[in-house]
């Protein structure tokens, strides 16, 4: 496993991290190693250079350290030495491991041998031209950042879309540097693109990136920094694939997650007709060694591993079936990462149809929470995980119930069934659902038309609970067999109490009782939908205040469209149906629709769906 630390629940991303990973901080460091005369000792102020030489390694002859409790200890391969013993070094160069380090190398110049010189990681620093805030190099805003499955291959094609949601925190001029590599890990293509002074939408077609640079078919990652940026250091995006050739595949799923993690969940095995692929992509400029990473059924702790080094940025197609033959769905996989990875994506073919969505983070921090079974009564049911129910007469709606935590020895969980004006249909007590058990409950059983169902912790037979609490969602199209899936995690919705920062706020402390959510307009042969889920953990505002904010390519509003949600209750809604034709034409390829509430938080589903009854199906994004 790389020895890194990507993520904190409470912190947030770490920021040191993303200066590292940069792929133009990657080339600078190349370049500062080649110049650097050995012997080389590290000078480890801010305990950098474990995360250094793991995403970097080099030959290091000593690492000091300035901490007196840290001396002996680990530090890049070697016990580190207290930095009174730097005047006595035979290195030839100290490589002080931070960045806006010239203080502390004039700190240290008296100690430093006459036959070394000192070099800092401020020599791998990203131009200034690349900074949006160019006072303080290690600001989170400096490093907006994300990764995203690109490809223009086989009849396939990807677009991102997002909007310029940093001009509602102030950002006045945003752009995007981005960089394609190829499925080997080559350098495609790097360019820049300006975004809407406002908060206008924006798309990234793979076939215009392959018109505009001449490029033959790939399948690859796309590396996107957002400059000039405020509020949020998270490129958030929607990312459909669809059939460029005419053919029937249509899915979408959403943003990467930017830190890489130790291991990932809410992989399916393959029913007998589907092949299931992990689409593998290396997320550093170091390979990931042979063995680094394995597949394994949830719960058996028997991994099978990838027995092949994988190239930096490189992307590998796995089939599951290679690595466990005669795993059939329901059954799930967890991925063993290492940290090589962001939140990957996988495939599923089935009769021609190919559809594609995202594992989650299966956190390894975690552990049982007992104040969740003793919430007290204000708190209504806790933690809610909503999904939706779609049309039945048309639609087949499967949950899946997923371990999403190393910690996590069982779910006691119950689903919660309601139609769409917010009455309770049914209630199903699952039981305290073990690692190890894969179950699929198939929404037809409970004969709701349309509404949404809930997972919700229930610890009338015991059980122990952390909050993380995940589930598969699967919808299969009764008449032309086409399939799309989501997955998400609980929160605790529309409540005044809080509990753990919940109910979570887009940006500030909470509780979150608002809704800002992002939906796509159609392309021409499909039209974009939304299914809205009003989730309260207790009794909150009978009805939703929501309206639909039709934006143009600049931001600009430019039509409005009222819905009224009953708590607990749900709603679909087409912008082509709740807008004039004129008004979305107006609206250009970079319009979108805000979702907008000030009274409560919903929770929504996005996708699309033409004629042909192809659709794509996601959780949606807000800001």
């Amino acid at each position: 496993m790389l020895q890194i630390q990507t993520f904190d629940a409470r912190a947030g991303g770490n920021v040191i991290y993303k200066a590292l990973a940069h792929p133009l901080a990657a080339e600078a460091i190349r370049r500062l190693y080649a110049a650097m005369p050995g012997p080389v000792a590290i000078y480890d102020p801010d305990g950098l250079a474990d995360a250094l030489m793991a995403m970097y390694p080099t030959e290091v002859s000593e690492v000091f350290v300035h901490d007196v409790t840290l001396v002996g200890t680990p530090r890049a391969g070697r016990p580190a030495s207290p930095l009174t013993g730097l005047p006595s070094s035979s290195a030839r160069t100290i490589l002080i491991a931070a960045f806006d380090a010239g203080r502390i190398a004039a700190r240290i110049a008296h100690m430093v041998p006459r036959h070394a010189r000192i070099v800092t990681l401020d020599e791998a620093r990203l131009p200034e031209t690349m900074l949006s805030n160019r006072g303080r190099y290690l600001d989170k805003v400096n490093f907006a950042t994300n990764f995203a499955f690109f490809r223009d291959a086989d009849g396939m094609s990807s677009r991102l879309v997002s909007a310029n949601y940093w001009a509602n925190y102030g950002a006045t001029t945003v752009r995007l540097w981005l960089r394609l590599f190829a499925g080997d890990g080559s350098e495609l293509a790097t360019w820049e693109a300006e975004l809407p002074e406002g908060p206008g939408g924006f798309s990234i077609d793979s076939r215009a990136v392959r018109e505009r640079f001449g490029l033959a078919p790939f399948t690859g990652q796309l590396f996107v920094h957002a400059i000039g940026v405020a509020g949020h250091d998270v490129v958030k995006y929607a990312l459909d694939t669809y059939a460029s050739d005419n053919g029937a595949s249509l899915s979408c799923t959403h943003d990467a997650n930017a830190w890489p993690s130790d291991r990932f969940a809410g992989l399916p095995a393959p029913r007998p007709d589907e092949t299931v692929v992990l689409w593998l992509q290396n997320s550093h400029a170091v390979p990931i060694p042979a063995g680094a990473v394995s597949l394994d059924r949830m719960g058996s702790e028997r991994p099978v591993a990838l027995q092949r080094e994988v190239g930096p940025f490189a992307t590998v197609a796995l089939d599951v079936a290679d690595f466990l033959p005669g795993l059939q769905w329901p059954e799930q996989i967890e991925l063993r990462a290492g940290r090589h990875v962001v939140r990957p994506r996988y495939e599923v073919t089935r009769q021609s149809r190919v559809r594609i969505a995202h594992m989650n983070v299966e956190r390894d921090n975690l552990k049982p929470d007992p104040g969740i079974p003793a919430l007290p009564a204000a708190m209504g049911r806790g933690y809610i995980l909503p999904f939706p129910i779609l049309p039945k007469s048309r639609f087949r709606s499967i949950v899946q119930p997923t371990p999403m935590a190393t910690t996590q020895r069982e779910l006691p969980i119950r689903m919660d069934v309601f139609d769409s004006n917010g009455t309770k249909q049914a209630e199903s007590f699952l039981g305290r659902l073990p690692r190890d058990r894969s179950i699929a409950l198939d929404l037809d059983a409970y004969d709701v038309e349309e509404g949404h169902a809930e997972l919700v912790y229930d610890f009338r037979e015991g059980g122990e609970a952390d909050g993380w609490l995940h589930a598969l969602f699967r919808y299969e199209d009764r008449q032309s067999g086409h399939v799309a899936e989501s997955s998400f995690g609980a929160h605790i919705f529309n409540t005044a109490m809080t509990y753990r920062d919940e109910p979570q706020s887009y940006s500030g402390p909470p509780p979150g009782l608002s809704t800002r959510l992002f939906l796509k307009l159609g392309d021409g042969r499909r039209h974009s939908f939304a299914t809205l889920i009003y989730p309260a953990s207790g009794p909150w505002h009978p009805v939703s205040s929501t309206s639909l904010l039709l934006h143009d390519g600049t931001g600009r509003v430019i039509a409005e469209a009222p819905v009224a949600i009953a708590c607990s209750g749900s709603a679909t809604v087409w912008p082509h149906r709740s807008f004039a034709a004129e008004a979305l034409q107006a609206a250009g390829p970079g319009g979108y629709v805000l979702i907008r509430d000030a009274t409560c938080r919903l929770f929504g589903y996005h996708g699309l769906m033409d004629e042909a009854g192809g659709f794509s199906l996601d959780h949606m994004f807000g800001f």
